[in-house]
Parts: structure tokens; C-alpha cells; sequence
């Protein structure tokens, strides 16, 4: 690296700087610029000095030029709230002045309207106090001849009534006597003619019965096959092959009805029979009349019996007994037969306890609703009465007037009705 150097300005030749030649000349020239920048310093400080005192100066000249505007601006507001107030004060009393006027005006107006409707009130009082003295005269002397009128025709209904009672007395011993003998004879041929009629009414009742339990079972299991027993093949009346969810065939239920007015222990082995003819898992007999003791619903000898208010909930509950069993019966191949499996539930306390459960809640509700039917029936019969009692008394007194005024008694169709109707 070579060596800066300076030229010399009289004899233009280059001199290298040196150490110990350059030491001396920056050293002066250190200290030269040192004082300058120590004169600069003192400059400035004493330059902001003067700053600071002229801004002193001018917060105090702004302060004093704040409060004597301030003193001239609130003189001023004073002077113009004062000047504004004045102004506003005399238009409000003027406004008012007028305003006042013209209420005085119109109340002087509405003061003469209000003393006419007094005068008209006053009036309309009068008229409407004789008004309400003329009706009540009217009134006393419609009710005089009301009065009158309903007397005499007392009178004459007593007499006119106790009259007809004296020939409707006479007359009535004769009929009465012909009509017992008339009733004596019909009443025999009548209960002769029941006697047949219930014997042929007992086998029509039966299939009728039959048709229900088909018909009521089909509605309630619509995957089951409900089909009636054909003539001639086995026993009893209607087969429930049961079928689960799924489609799988779960085992048959013979259904046998009966309506009958008393129970024969003779069914029983009969239905066994038709049972095993008809290969079926479970025999069920429904019956009105049940063996003595029985009310709801208990096997008895290996077959169902129940009363046909309880058909749906047992069959509910029979069916279910052989899908479970049906179930079991692919769970456990060979372990036990299904029918005995069948019995067996049918005569376990599981069994009795959830039919005991239905026939309660059934029979809780048949009780209900026998009360709000006797209920009902007891209001329709009072009212009926009542209305037969009121027609009656309605029509009795339009005939009584019919007999004393004649013609004269305009008709009342519905009337004239109710009095052919008693005359027949």
C-alpha cells in the first residue's frame, strides 16, 4: 500500500506523509476543529437560551391577549343572550297573547254549544220520562187483560179437562179390558215364536262370532296367514300360522269359537283332537260362557281358554310365545321339543302374570267405560223426559185453547203435528 502524500503549494512537489511528519499537522488540526465545534456548542446553547426566553415572552403576551378577548367575547355573549332574551320574551308573549285570544274565543263557542245540548238533554229526558210513563200504563193494562183472559181460560180448561177425564175414564175401563186380553193371547204367541227364533239365532250368532275373530285377527297380524277351516278336514273354526318378521314360518294356532249360554268340559278333548288332526302348536277355545271360577283367560288341560273381549291381547302374546320359542328352537336344535317348550311357557307364572296384567288394565277400562255409559244414558233418559214433559204440557194447553177459541187459534204446524200424534 503506498503512502498518502500532500503537495506542497509554493514548489508544487509531492511530500509523503510520514507518521512523524502528518502527527504534528493533525494534531493542529484536531484542535482547531475541537475549538470550533466547542464555539458551535456555545452557539447553540446560547441560541436555544434565546428561544426558550422568546417563547416565554410570547406565552405570556398570548395569555394576556386569551384573557382580554375572553373578557371582550363574555361582555359580548352577555350583551346578545340579554338582546335575545328580550326579543324571544316579546314574541312568546305575543304568541301567547294571541293564543290566549283564541281560546277565550273558542271556549266562549264551545260554552254555547254545551248549553244548547243541555237544553236538548233536558228535552230528550222529558220526552224519554214520558215515554217510560206511557209504556208502563201500557203495560199495567196489558197485563190486566192477560190477567183477565188467563182466568177464564183456567176456568174453562178445568172444566173442559175434567169432563174429558170423566168420558176418557168410562172409555178406557172398556178398552182396558179388551186390550189385556189382546196382550194375555200376543204374549203367549210372542214367547213361543222367541223360543224358535233363539234356537235358530244361536247358530247364526256363532258364525257371526267366527267371522269377527277372523276378521279382528287378520287386521292385527297382517304378516300372519289367517285362513278358516275348511269343512270337513278337522275341528275347530279359524288356523293362525304364524309368521315372524323375517318370513320364517313359527308354528299354527287353532282358534275355536263358541256362544253358547253354558261352558261344557266336553270341548276340551275334542279341541285336543283337532289339534293333533290339524298339527297345530296351541288350541285356543273363546267362549261367553267360561268354566265356573273363570273370568279372563287360564289353559286348562293343555288348551287356552279365554272370553272374546281378551282374543287380541292372548293372541298377542301366544304368537310372541311361539316366535321366541321358534328362535330358541334354531338356538338349541335337539335340546327339547317345541310343543313341550310351548307348554311349558304357556303354564309358567311368566306367562299368567302378563295375561293377569292385560285382563287388569282391560278390565279397568271395560269398568270405565260401563260408567260413562250409565252416565250418559241416565242424562239422555232425564232429558228426554223432560222434553216429553214440556212437549206434552205444550201441546195439551194448545188443544185446550183449540177447543175454547175454535178457529179463531191461528194453527202452529209443528203443534197440529204433536196432536195427531197423541190422538193416534
Amino acid at each position: 500500500m503506498s503512502e498518502p502524500t500532500i503537495t506542497c503549494p509554493n514548489c508544487k512537489q509531492e511530500i509523503k506523509l510520514t507518521e512523524s511528519l502528518a502527527a504534528p499537522l493533525v494534531e493542529a488540526t484536531r484542535n482547531r476543529f475541537e475549538q470550533l465545534l466547542a464555539q458551535k456548542d456555545m452557539d447553540v446553547v446560547r441560541r436555544e437560551n434565546e428561544i426558550d426566553v422568546a417563547k416565554e415572552k410570547l406565552a405570556n403576551a398570548k395569555k394576556s391577549l386569551d384573557e382580554k378577548v375572553s373578557v371582550k367575547v363574555e361582555d359580548q355573549l352577555i350583551k346578545e343572550r340579554t338582546r335575545i332574551i328580550d326579543e324571544e320574551t316579546k314574541k312568546a308573549k305575543k304568541a301567547v297573547s294571541s293564543d290566549l285570544a283564541q281560546k277565550e274565543k273558542d271556549l266562549a263557542e264551545l260554552q254555547a254549544v254545551i248549553e244548547i245540548n243541555q237544553e236538548k238533554l233536558a228535552e230528550a229526558q222529558s220526552a224519554q220520562a214520558n215515554i217510560i210513563k206511557k209504556e208502563r200504563e201500557l203495560d199495567d193494562a196489558r197485563r190486566e187483560i192477560e190477567l183477565t183472559v188467563e182466568k177464564g181460560i183456567r176456568d174453562k180448561l178445568i172444566e173442559t179437562r175434567e169432563r174429558a177425564k170423566r168420558e176418557a175414564e168410562e172409555s178406557l175401563k172398556l178398552n182396558i179390558a179388551e186390550k189385556d186380553q189382546t196382550i194375555s193371547s200376543m204374549q203367549s204367541k210372542i214367547e213361543d215364536l222367541m223360543k224358535k227364533a233363539d234356537q235358530g239365532s244361536q247358530q247364526l250368532q256363532g258364525e257371526v262370532q267366527e267371522l269377527e275373530l277372523e276378521e279382528n285377527l287378520r287386521r292385527e297380524f297382517s304378516l300372519d296367514v289367517i285362513e278358516p277351516v275348511p269343512k270337513g278336514e278337522f275341528g275347530g273354526d279359524v288356523v293362525q300360522r304364524v309368521v315372524s318378521v323375517s318370513g320364517q314360518p313359527c308354528g299354527m294356532i287353532l282358534w275355536e269359537s263358541k256362544r253358547t249360554k253354558n261352558w261344557s268340559d266336553g270341548w276340551l278333548p275334542k279341541l285336543r283332537e283337532d289339534q293333533r288332526a290339524a298339527k297345530a302348536d296351541i288350541a285356543v277355545i273363546v267362549s261367553q260362557s267360561l268354566p265356573k271360577g273363570l273370568d279372563t283367560f287360564q289353559t286348562i288341560d293343555g288348551v287356552c281358554v279365554t272370553h272374546p273381549r281378551l282374543v287380541l291381547p292372548v293372541a298377542t302374546l301366544l304368537r310372541q310365545s311361539l316366535i321366541e320359542v321358534a328362535q330358541s328352537r334354531q338356538a338349541i336344535q335337539g335340546q327339547q321339543a317345541k310343543t313341550e317348550m310351548v307348554y311349558d311357557y304357556l303354564t309358567s307364572p311368566r306367562f299368567r302374570q302378563r295375561i293377569e296384567a292385560i285382563v287388569e288394565a282391560f278390565s279397568t277400562m271395560q269398568a270405565d267405560l260401563e260408567r260413562e255409559r250409565k252416565v250418559i244414558t241416565k242424562q239422555w233418559a232425564k232429558r228426554d223426559e223432560q222434553i216429553n214433559r214440556v212437549m206434552k204440557s205444550t201441546v195439551g194447553m194448545y188443544g185446550d185453547l183449540q177447543g175454547i177459541a175454535g178457529k179463531s187459534l191461528q194453527e202452529i204446524e209443528s203443534l197440529e203435528m204433536q196432536l195427531l200424534e197423541v190422538d193416534e
